[in-house]
């Protein structure tokens, strides 16, 4: 008797399920994936044709509720390092990869620049890695890249594969901000690592407008970034498009509404957000233009513009227009905060954990990472000796064992991080305090 299997080919061969839905993947994958397609196929769901007189038998079938009850009777905890006292639990964390960037925009940092930190003051790429294992390790799910501009980084795409490797591990999300100048030329090797998010800044529509905001060109460059993710996205690479503005009385505020109008027809969320203030980016009241007023400028067009359901972790309120693909978001940090519901922690590119944005309390984490290896820099070669080391403990040759093997330096500083997660207060301080407060310029920070 011959059993022939039927397996549906084309498009769908080129994606992989993740906890994200449909991912593009590499095309060296799709052998594998047509392969478990097969497998699937035969065990569990198959289409046999039988000769004549001969039944089928039914396939026993794992009863999914029985699985679902199992996982969550065998559920980790959340971790207590990154859970506070108000019992937020930051699962969510940003890493600025560099401070760097290719623009010089009015909010973002001085018209001068900033005097860079020196090179082995950054972090490395293994150190971001191991840092990123290490949070994953406790319950983070989703990171995101941030700059400077992350793009400038000679390595980013060898860095996001590392970073995308961490899926096995619970990463659910990879994302990235960007300016989007130089992001068309790297987002196909980005896709392929795992991206699913970008949340690309542009405050104008006009290319000279542009050249003001950021003291730079390259309009063209970040449009021909946001037509490359709709493109592929409609190729099933299904990254999650953000464009964020960041609104400024006497600048911007006249093109609120064409912002709005970008999502007629394109699956883009457009973010508006409160100007902030920041180290040397001369943030006055008078330049901001609060959420409501936003929200007034487009109701008066769009009197059905409607408030739609979000994630309770969401940093922005989403709207939406009737008949518009896209959707709005407002960024409301200034007139109407959302700390109570805050899961983000920040590294900055020199190595230092921010609880919170608006805070200016910062601990460094590589000086404590860098214990053992006589403070300096860890590079490829010695990081490479930590992991034999961790393989030792694994295999039992070593008994300090850790969650990541790497004994007290790890202990050391999950000790750090819950002790600076513990000291974050429940709200960032009023606009009136923060227009006061000592921070560092936004591009220090990480966006």
């Amino acid at each position: 008797m011959s059993l022939m299997v039927k397996i549906r080919t084309g498009p769908a061969a080129l994606r992989r399920v993740t906890g994200r839905g449909e991912d593009f993947v590499l095309p060296s994958i799709c052998a594998l994936r047509t392969r478990s397609i097969a497998t699937n196929a035969a065990i569990q769901e198959p289409n046999v044709d039988f000769p004549a007189g001969v039944s089928s038998v039914p396939v026993p079938q794992k009863d999914n509720v029985m699985d679902r009850k199992e996982a969550i009777k065998n559920a980790k905890p959340f971790s207590d390092f990154l859970t506070d006292t108000f019992n937020r639990q930051h699962d969510y964390l940003r890493i600025s990869i560099t401070e760097r960037c290719n623009l010089r925009c009015l909010y973002c940092m001085p018209e001068e620049g900033i005097p860079l930190s020196p090179p082995a003051n950054m972090l490395t790429t293994p150190e971001i890695f191991y840092l990123s294992s290490l949070f994953v390790s406790q319950g983070v799910t989703k990171i995101r890249l941030t700059g400077g501009e992350p793009t400038v980084r000679r390595d980013i795409i060898p860095l996001m594969q590392q970073i995308g490797s961490l899926r096995p591990k619970g990463l659910q999300q990879l994302a990235l901000t960007t300016n989007g100048i130089s992001l068309h030329r790297k987002l196909d090797a980005m896709v392929e690592a795992g991206l699913t998010g970008v949340n690309l800044s542009l405050d104008t529509l006009d290319p000279f407008q542009f050249q003001i905001m950021t003291r730079r060109k390259g309009f063209d460059a970040v449009m021909k970034s946001i037509d490359r993710i709709l493109e592929m996205n409609k190729l099933g690479a299904n990254v999650k498009l953000k464009v964020n503005c960041v609104v400024m009385r006497g600048l911007n505020a006249r093109e609120i509404l064409p912002f709005v109008e970008m999502g007629r027809e394109k699956e883009i969320e457009v973010r508006f957000i409160e100007y902030m203030p920041f180290g040397g980016n001369k943030w006055s009241e008078g330049k901001m233009i609060g959420f409501q007023e936003m929200l007034d400028i487009i109701q008066t067009k769009y009197p059905g513009f409607r408030r739609v359901p979000g994630h309770k972790n969401d940093t922005s309120k989403t709207y939406e227009v009737p008949g518009f693909v896209g959707k709005v978001g407002f960024i409301t940090s200034m007139t109407n905060d959302f700390c109570g519901t805050c899961n983000r922690l920040r590294i900055t590119s020199d190595g230092n954990l921010k609880v919170c944005l608006h805070g200016n309390a910062e601990v460094s984490l590589r000086d404590v990472l860098r214990q053992g290896n006589n403070g300096e820099p860890i590079d490829q070669e010695a990081f490479e000796r930590i992991k034999q080391i961790e393989m030792d403990r694994h295999q039992g040759r070593v008994s300090d064992k850790t969650v990541l093997g790497w004994g007290q330096r790890e202990r050391e500083l999950l000790h750090v991080v819950g002790a600076a997660v513990k000291r974050k207060e429940e709200k960032h301080a009023d606009l009136n305090d923060l227009a006061k407060m000592n921070n560092r310029p936004m591009i220090l920070i990480g966006g």
